[in-house]
């Protein structure tokens, strides 16, 4: 058997989506609709197949997609870059120690090419898998980075239980709010239309501005919830009282994980307990929707973290807290030195 790989076109994005599904390793950011969405935010992208090559047979098929990885560049002109791998590479622990070299491979040859025709530089490869230790075969060049684009603590659901034990698991402030939402009539409905993103982000907006946390523009949202949605990926949950929206958020579904990736609550009327009422039922229909986890997307002990305050509702619902190794960079010398020299040069 022998591994190459291959730019991939449309006719694979179905192979490539439920390979990375079947990954424990990787999340939504590897899938193909994603990659579009990026696209339409100015980046550069790659999908590359890693396949194998068997020995041909006339009652089989030659080839199977057993790995790859799609690269993201955000190109920033007269600056160093970084070739991106947000939730991957894609390796199975059978082909991971002769696939990885031939992805670092075509990394070095992309941050050449494109470097020498655009006149800039691609310094280094960032991955970030949802590794908990690094694997045998990650090459020692690999560093840590000093920053990361997903969290590396998160909280997570099981789905699997059963309602009366997600019930039990919860924390007992967390359960008297819930049924104390529930006791108030709050209600959620989730939707894929462009008024419910408008909706959200009003909710999303005013609280990253009372909070002061960066907040994505309108546009950013526009461009990710219509790219999502027509892939029946994503859904916007919104939870009203009386009439009013009180508090909404953003949910991603990929393979067998929902993941809570954005939200935003008013000020209005706290004792209602929305917040938990939107959660109580985004975790109902993910678990309805086959998922078998619910993501939190983000937690932290530490009570100096500016999401602290966020972790501790979070932690609310129970679950099991998850650590990953983080971004890790791989540096491309030829091409770190050639903008050194560069920078010197300048002055």
């Amino acid at each position: 058997m022998k591994l190459h790989l291959e730019l991939l076109s449309d006719r694979d994005r179905h192979a490539w989506d439920s390979m990375v599904k079947a990954n424990l390793h990787s999340c939504f950011m590897q899938s193909w609709t994603w990659a579009n969405f990026k696209e339409l935010q100015g980046y550069q992208t790659w999908r590359y197949g890693l396949f194998c090559n068997q020995d041909a047979t006339p009652e089989s098929n030659s080839e199977n997609l057993v790995g790859g990885c799609i690269f993201y560049l955000y190109p920033q002109l007269g600056s160093a870059n970084i070739l991106l791998a947000a939730g991957g590479v894609i390796l199975s622990p059978e082909w991971a120690a002769w696939g990885m070299p031939l992805l670092l491979e075509v990394a070095e040859q992309l941050a050449c090419e494109y470097s020498a025709s655009f006149n800039t530089s691609i310094i280094a490869l960032r991955i970030e898998p949802l590794w908990e230790s690094k694997p045998y075969w990650l090459p020692v060049d690999f560093v840590r980075s000093p920053a990361d684009l997903m969290p590396t603590e998160t909280l997570l659901i099981d789905l699997q239980l059963t309602t009366d034990q997600l019930l039990a698991q919860m924390k007992p402030k967390g359960r008297y709010n819930l049924r104390l939402s529930g006791r108030y009539g709050v209600t959620t409905e989730f939707r894929q239309d462009d008024a419910a993103i408008a909706l959200f982000y009003d909710l999303f907006w005013d609280t990253s501005q009372r909070q002061n946390f960066f907040g994505e523009p309108f546009g950013f949202f526009i461009n990710l919830c219509q790219t999502l949605f027509q892939a029946n990926m994503a859904e916007i949950a919104i939870a009203s009282w009386q009439g009013e929206a009180l508090a909404a958020i953003l949910v991603i579904y990929w393979g067998d994980r929902c993941t809570y990736l954005y939200g935003g609550r008013s000020v209005k009327h706290p004792h209602v307990m929305a917040s938990y009422e939107i959660h109580w039922a985004a975790i109902q229909r993910a678990k309805a929707r086959g998922c078998k986890i619910y993501d939190f997307y983000g937690f932290t002990s530490d009570s100096s973290h500016p999401y602290f305050q966020f972790s501790r509702f979070k932690q609310q619902f129970g679950g099991a807290i998850a650590k990953t190794i983080g971004a890790h960079d791989y540096f491309f010398y030829d091409r770190l030195a050639d903008t050194i020299i560069g920078l010197l040069e300048k002055l």
